[in-house]
């Protein structure tokens, strides 16, 4: 029936009940997309707060899909709901970054309360692997508002927020204020606006404007210190001045201290680029994060952007390639493979449609650079896939972004929008005759999906499965064309080394590792954040150095770094090189480059358990040896906590990881095995330990 409408009576109110028509009228204009299903679905639930069972045979007739096609992503992706929501949703981050400061207890709390009835009824719980907030545990979200910092009764405190109906603090827009006497930035990066950037950059606007006392207050990205956000910077003669963290309640005190002018007070850290995190750091890729408004064009050009793209669109494409080879640059998504060689054999593909995808589907725990690089500094990666566009020939572009993250979603889909009305994308880009756009697509809560070939499955509008290799993404990868697949942080890296040379770029680092890495440091720490430096800095430089041991004060037992399916290292074993040779050589990786503390108080075994069972949960089933042994591999590790035949089990379980790692069709279930082999190598107490109950 075309014009039914539907409601429930127990569905949130905030929506309106589903209707086919207003359905149509929803999705009518994204029909032409390629791979339009999953920008429908995301419209759809936008809409209505749910994916109702009859935009299945809706979709299915719009796009002369097979109603078993339609159902079948629905299904797969862990986002779409098909009933409608009772009220707000809360997505608690359960990752091992969140882990280590406690969120097993907040969502014991969650559970318990959502089940004792009365006003919880009216909420939802979810839990996600990661928030992209991983120096801010335990992290969650409610409504897609992301909190950082949370306990039970801060948790309480929002819900009941919630579902009295506070509205969503509205976004100032940056330098609305004119030309000012005093210029002051307040991050708009959601780390920052989680513990309240808004509120203060709000407050501040009020504050100033009854003062009489001209101020331009810019929304800027972090600069990476997120124990000190909401960091507050002052424009003065001297350079910029920081003070943090500040709260709405400290500004009538700055303000009488001089915050305008960089006067003293107790929360002044000092000049932003004397501060020790700052000081020792070699940012390329992260240059012009937390310097201005990350949508600011002119701004981007003053601090040199367009000059790579300018440069590369002077070159010969084979000699743009070339640029990039002799860099050095290797793949940051994970897997370190050469940009160069990926590029060339794009490029040397025959002419036609061919494509460049950024992979933006950041999930690995303790990982939240792509997040920030996006967040503030959006349009690096718009220059850096368009610099590739000119090198291999492609004429579209994909940015395949993680539901996960509204506020990078918001930015980069603005910055698209500004970049394509300034002539920097479009059918003549910078006026070279080079036609090349690129689209943004949100994933939805796939992990899976952060492999290159199954986020091109998804990209495509169907589930997120890995495919076989050979063909190669390169020769055969979206559509069936010839693809450039990258990481957000690789791409975002070209520019810089376009506009400065290969030679600069490749005199970083070490060995085979060239450049610089964006570390990113979660969990249990003291200081978490951002930390850019060339290749061969140790881990003990990072963990102790910048993080400053852990949040707890208690000792620090173990460091996972490259994400979930990264190794567990020692406390003792910290003086290792950070670079992918040295990793591999001690049996680890550097993945994304996540590094994620634990203090004392862990349970290795049970690290090694949330592995497989991370593994069995998040697996495309596609193939046998991670589909059926991420669950046999739980049921080992409970059997080894239980006490039971532990050496049996225990050699059990080496087998398992064995045939994990050589038969698995892709990094999901051969990686799986390295953090439980890390634990047992370095931890075997944890799995001789009196039998405990289990999970």
């Amino acid at each position: 029936m075309t014009g039914e409408t539907r409601a429930d009576s127990g569905a949130d109110t905030r929506f309106p009940p589903w209707s086919a028509d207003r359905a149509r009228a929803v999705v009518a204009d994204l029909a032409p997309l390629r791979g339009a299903l999953m920008p429908m679905l995301h419209a759809l639930q936008r809409e209505f707060g749910y994916v109702d069972g009859q935009a299945v045979p809706l979709l299915a007739d719009i796009l002369n899909l097979s109603v078993a096609d339609v159902h079948g992503v629905v299904t797969f992706y862990r986002d779409f709901r098909d009933t409608p929501p009772r009220g707000p949703v809360v997505r608690l981050c359960r990752a091992e970054a969140c882990q280590a400061v406690g969120s097993e207890a907040l969502a014991e709390h969650a559970e318990r309360t959502l089940a004792a009835g009365g006003a919880a009824a009216a909420w939802e719980l979810d839990e996600v692997y990661c928030l992209g907030n991983c120096a801010l545990g335990p992290s969650a979200t409610i409504d897609g508002r992301l909190h950082a910092g949370m306990d039970a009764v801060r948790l309480d405190a929002l819900l009941a927020e919630a579902l009295g109906g506070e509205q969503r603090e509205a976004r100032r827009a940056a330098g609305g204020l004119g030309v000012s006497a005093v210029t002051v930035y307040v991050p708009r990066d959601a780390a920052a606006r989680s513990v309240g950037a808004d509120k203060v950059a709000a407050a501040l606007a009020q504050a100033t404007a009854a003062s009489g006392r001209l101020v331009n207050i810019v929304r800027n990205g972090s600069r990476g210190m997120l124990w000190l956000e909401p960091l507050v910077e002052v424009a003065t003669a001297a350079g910029r001045v920081a003070y943090g963290p500040v709260s709405p309640e400290d500004l009538p005190g700055l303000l009488d201290a001089g915050l305008l002018d960089g006067g003293a007070h107790p929360l002044r850290l000092g000049p932003t680029e004397d501060l020790p995190w700052m000081r020792g750091q070699q940012r390329v890729t992260f240059a012009r994060v937390g310097l201005d408004d990350p949508l600011s064009l002119a701004a981007y050009e003053a601090q040199g952007g367009w000059a790579g793209l300018r440069r590369a669109l002077a070159m010969a494409p084979v000699d743009v390639v070339k640029e990039v080879t002799d860099s050095g640059l290797r793949g940051r998504g994970g897997a370190g493979f050469p940009a160069g060689i990926k590029w060339n054999t794009v490029a040397q593909q025959p002419a036609g449609l061919k494509f460049v995808c950024a992979n933006a589907d950041e999930g690995d725990s303790g990982t939240f650079a792509d997040r920030m690089l996006m967040e503030g500094d959006p349009y690096s990666l718009i220059e850096g896939m368009a610099i590739c566009a000119h090198a291999v020939g492609a004429c579209e572009g994909y940015i395949y972004l993680r539901s996960e993250y509204p506020d990078a979603i918001a930015v980069m889909g603005e910055a698209l929008e500004r970049a394509r009305a300034a002539g920097w994308l479009g059918a003549s880009v910078a006026g070279s005759g080079m036609a090349f756009d690129i689209f943004l697509r949100e994933g939805a809560g796939s992990y899976i999906c952060g492999e290159e070939t199954a986020m091109l499955e998804s990209l495509e509008g169907k589930r997120g499965v890995v495919r076989a290799k050979p063909p190669l993404p390169a020769i055969e990868g979206l559509f069936g064309r010839p693809t450039v697949v990258n990481n957000v942080l690789t791409l975002a890296t070209v520019p810089a080394i376009l506009a400065d040379g290969a030679a600069a770029y490749q005199a970083l680092g070490m060995g085979r590792s060239r450049g610089t890495q964006v570390f990113q440091l979660g969990g249990n720490v003291k200081q978490g954040g951002i930390v850019e430096r060339a290749f061969g800095v140790t881990l003990r430089e990072l963990v102790e150095g910048y993080g400053g041991g852990t949040f707890s004060g208690r000792p620090l037992r173990a460091v996972q770094v490259g994400g979930p399916l990264g190794a567990y290292l020692p406390a003792d074993g910290l003086d290792l090189p950070m670079d992918y040779e040295a990793l591999a050589a001690a049996k680890a990786l550097l993945g994304h480059g996540g590094v994620v503390l634990f203090d004392d108080t862990v349970d290795m075994a049970r690290q090694a358990r949330f592995a497989m069972a991370f593994c069995a949960e998040e697996s495309c089933g596609k193939c046998t040896p991670c589909r059926i042994g991420a669950v046999r591999g739980v049921e080992v590790l409970d059997r080894i906590i239980a006490g039971e035949d532990r050496e049996a089990n225990l050699i059990l379980l080496g087998d398992l990881c064995e045939v994990m790692t050589d038969g698995s069709l892709c990094a999901m279930g051969g990686l799986t095995p390295l953090p439980v082999r890390s634990a047992l190598a370095h931890f075997g107490a944890d799995f001789q330990a009196p039998p405990a109950a289990l999970l």
